[in-house]
């Protein structure tokens, strides 16, 4: 079953948005990022057909510091569109209720901190969430809503999972784009090799993935922490925790019999790292090949020259490449190397690409790469781990059940 999307919907209607422009908050200050940019797009497009648009978002969860009004938010996205967001310090209530009535054509407000009402964020069916205050005091405000937040569609949150069995619904520019990428693994075929970038720190959401497509993927490439608790799998002295700390450990006690069946099910598919990088005693980048490797004095932050050669050329000649997770510590440029070596190749290709995940969608922003290389860029993390690994997404499904 489909859904509808915003090439069905009649122009010059009432309707609300939810998006997700959930950000980093430093010192109270809330910054800028990829997710206002691409969800002004759609915004914008609704307001260029004529429609009075309000908006939905959520900043933070409750007992955090990055848990603010959206009062920024709104001047933020107010110069992504280019035009002027009324911010209304209600999620509903008189005050929105008021402001909702008196939106012109073409007009946009942005409604306040979803998460701020009691009705959000407990994970209940979207059944229950369709009877609860918040969906029926704001539903019969609005002629259709527009779900957006491909990102958080992997939650069955109100704003989420509510609206859309009580309104007619459609899936914004961003969810329909961010679907459609992240769920190509499964549901398109490939002329030639499809492969993985297996990386990053959070292990068991990487090897989560892997265990799903391991029939669908010819290589994985392994680095970070999958990578040396990969090679920890096969006798390398590494991927153990320095200074009391439980990266490693923690994930390897997590995850050890579902890595041993990947290397005795699939070894043809798993790409290890050969060598790796590290500070040496002059806190410079230093290189040790796996096999030389004698003891765990040292955190091994990126993999080596030669394996940054070989997953380029891998990547470079794939016909698909899905990225999950960097290869290093990119955020330290010694330790970039691999993480950002990588990217080029896979940008200079003629794959189909997409580089899913926050931490490693930044390193093309960080390392001057143009987005535009790539198939597609992920704003979304958990939604994109659902996606790759075929789980429902609660998000469109809703949508699908509203068509």
């Amino acid at each position: 079953m489909s859904y509808r999307t915003l090439d069905d919907l009649d122009n010059g209607k009432r309707v609300l948005v939810r998006v997700d422009l959930n950000s980093p908050v430093s010192v109270g200050v809330v910054e800028d990022n990829r997710r206002f940019s691409r969800h002004a797009k759609t915004i914008s497009e609704l307001t260029d057909a004529g429609h009075r648009v309000a908006v939905l978002a959520h900043q933070g969860r409750p007992g955090r510091e990055t848990f603010v009004p959206l009062e920024q938010h709104a001047e933020i996205l107010s110069t992504h569109i280019d035009q002027h967001v009324e911010y209304v310090p209600e999620t509903y209530g008189q005050l929105a209720f008021d402001a909702i009535e008196a939106l012109e054509p073409g007009a946009v407000l942005l409604l306040e901190n979803v998460r701020m009402t009691d009705d959000e964020l407990p994970e209940r069916p979207p059944e229950e969430h369709a009877k609860s205050e918040f969906v029926q005091a704001l539903a019969p405000k609005f002629d259709a809503y527009i779900g957006d937040a491909y990102s958080t569609a992997h939650r069955k949150h109100a704003s989420i999972v509510g609206f859309p069995l009580v309104m007619e619904s459609y899936a914004g520019r961003v969810m329909e784009a961010e679907y459609g990428a992240n769920s190509a693994i499964a549901t398109r075929e490939f002329d030639g090799d499809v492969t993985m970038v297996a990386g990053g720190k959070k292990a068991t959401d990487v090897i989560d993935v892997m265990t799903s497509l391991r029939d669908k993927v010819d290589n994985f490439l392994l680095g970070g922490v999958v990578g040396e608790l990969f090679l920890r799998a096969v006798g390398y002295d590494v991927g153990r925790d320095i200074d009391d700390e439980d990266i490693y450990n923690s994930q390897w006690r997590a995850n050890k019999d579902r890595i041993q069946s990947l290397i005795e099910s699939h070894p043809s598919e798993l790409v290890f790292p050969s060598d790796l990088a590290y500070a040496d005693g002059s806190n410079e980048r230093a290189e040790v090949t796996v096999a030389d490797v004698k003891n765990r004095d040292y955190d091994y932050l990126d993999i080596g020259t030669d394996t940054i050669s070989q997953f380029a050329d891998l990547a470079g000649s794939s016909d698909a490449v899905f990225v999950k997770g960097a290869l290093g510590v990119f955020e330290d440029e010694r330790f970039s190397n691999g993480t950002v070596q990588v990217l080029e190749a896979i940008g200079r290709s003629d794959a189909f690409s997409v580089v899913g995940g926050g931490d490693t969608s930044r390193v093309i922003d960080m390392y001057g790469m143009d987005e535009a290389d790539f198939s597609h860029v992920s704003i979304a993390g958990g939604a994109y781990i659902n996606a790759l690994t075929g789980a429902t997404l609660p998000g469109i499904e809703v949508l699908r059940e509203s068509y």
